[in-house]
C-alpha cells in the first residue's frame, strides 16, 4: 500500500519545505497538507490541501479518514519567543494538538508519527559545548518545557502502546522561503532579508551567543530521513539531537561580508538574548550518526552563499 503523508502546520517554516520534498518523492496527491491558515493559490494547486485547527480531535480524524492517512508530521507549535508572551495558549496549543494524534496512532488510525522537538527543551544547567544526547535537561521556557514534555510522551506511548513516534531536536533554522516566525534564533534568517537588499541589521542578540544552526535542505533531509529509517535503527524514541554548525551574530555577519563586504549590523539587545543563554551553543549529534545515518550536507559558507543567490 502506498503511503498517504498528513502535515500539519503545512505553511510554516518547516513545512513549507516538507510538503515539497515529500511531493517529490511519494507524489503530490499523496501528501496532504494542513494548516489553520488558507495557502496562496499557487500552494492550493500543487497538491491536496486541508484547512485544520489541530486542537480540533473530530476534524483531525475525519481528515485521517478520508485520506486514508498512514503517516503523520506534527509540526504544530507556537515558537519560544510567541509562547512567552501568552503562556499558558503556548503549552495547551503544543501540547494538547500532540495529544490528539498520539490517541488516534494509539487507536492505530494511522501508522507512524513524527513529532518535532528543539534545543529549548535544554536548559541553563545543561552543558552548553557539544551538548550531549543524554543531559539534564531543565528548560525556562514555556516552548522548551512543552517540547520536553512531549519528548518525554511521545516515548511513553512508544513504550506503553507500541506507537511508532520518531522526533529529532532541531537547531535554529535558516530558511530563504519563509518569513521569520517568532523563534529566538530568527535573527540568522532576518539579517539575510537584509544583506540582501543592501541593509543594515539590528540584532537583538548578543555578539557573543553562539547557537547551534542548520540550513532548511539539511533539516528536511533529517526530518525524512529518521522517518524511512528501519524501526529498528530508531533506538531513541524521545528525540535525537541533529546539528550541522555553530555561529554567534558576528560570526555569521563575517560570513555575509565576504559576499556582501559592505553589510553592516549593530546591536539592540532584547529579552531573546537570555532565553538564548539557556540554550547550547554547540550540539554532539553522534548517536543520530551512529544509529540511522545522519550527516549534515551544508557547512556555514555554503548555507551563506545559497541564502544569498536564493534571496538577490
Amino acid at each position: 500500500m502506498s503511503e498517504k503523508i498528513l502535515v500539519l502546520g503545512s505553511s510554516g517554516q518547516i513545512g513549507t519545505d516538507l510538503v515539497e520534498t515529500l511531493r517529490n518523492n511519494y507524489g503530490a496527491d499523496n501528501v496532504i497538507a494542513s494548516d489553520l491558515r488558507q495557502p496562496s493559490a499557487e500552494r492550493l494547486a500543487q497538491g491536496p490541501f486541508e484547512t485544520l485547527n489541530a486542537l480540533d480531535a473530530k476534524a483531525a480524524f475525519d481528515i485521517i479518514k478520508k485520506h486514508n492517512v498512514t503517516q503523520v508530521y506534527h509540526l504544530v507549535a507556537m515558537l519560544s519567543a510567541t509562547a512567552e508572551k501568552m503562556p499558558l495558549k503556548g503549552w495547551d496549543l503544543n501540547m494538547q494538538s500532540l495529544f490528539n494524534f498520539l490517541e488516534m496512532a494509539r487507536e492505530k488510525h494511522f501508522k507512524k508519527m513524527y513529532w518535532p522537538s528543539s534545543i529549548a527543551a535544554f536548559g541553563p544547567n545543561t552543558p552548553r559545548d557539544n551538548t550531549p544526547q543524554l543531559t539534564v535537561m531543565d528548560p525556562g521556557t514555556v516552548y522548551g518545557i512543552s517540547k520536553l514534555a512531549g519528548e518525554l510522551w511521545c516515548e511513553y506511548y512508544f513504550k506503553k502502546y507500541g506507537v511508532d513516534t520518531r522526533g529529532l531536536r532541531y537547531p535554529g533554522l535558516i530558511s530563504y522561503k519563509t518569513e521569520p516566525g517568532g523563534g529566538t534564533t530568527d535573527y540568522a534568517v532576518d539579517i539575510f532579508h537584509k544583506a540582501a537588499k543592501d541593509q543594515d541589521y539590528t540584532c537583538y542578540l548578543g555578539a557573543d551567543s553562539s547557537l547551534p544552526m542548520m540550513y532548511m535542505p539539511d533539516a528536511i533531509k533529517a526530518t525524512i530521513g529518521i522517518m524511512e529509517a528501519p524501526a529498528e535503527q530508531v533506538k531513541i524514541r524521545t528525540s535525537y539531537n541533529v546539528g550541522a554548525f555553530s555561529f554567534n551574530p558576528e560570526e555569521l555577519a563575517a560570513a555575509i561580508r565576504k559576499e556582501k563586504p559592505n553589510f553592516k549590523m549593530d546591536y539592540n539587545i532584547d529579552s531573546r538574548n537570555e532565553i538564548a543563554k539557556g540554550w547550547p551553543s554547540s550540539i554532539d549529534d553522534s548517536v543520530a550518526r551512529e544509529h540511522w545515518n545522519w550527516q549534515p550536507e551544508f557547512s556555514l559558507e555554503a548555507m551563506v552563499k545559497d541564502m544569498l543567490k536564493n534571496l538577490s
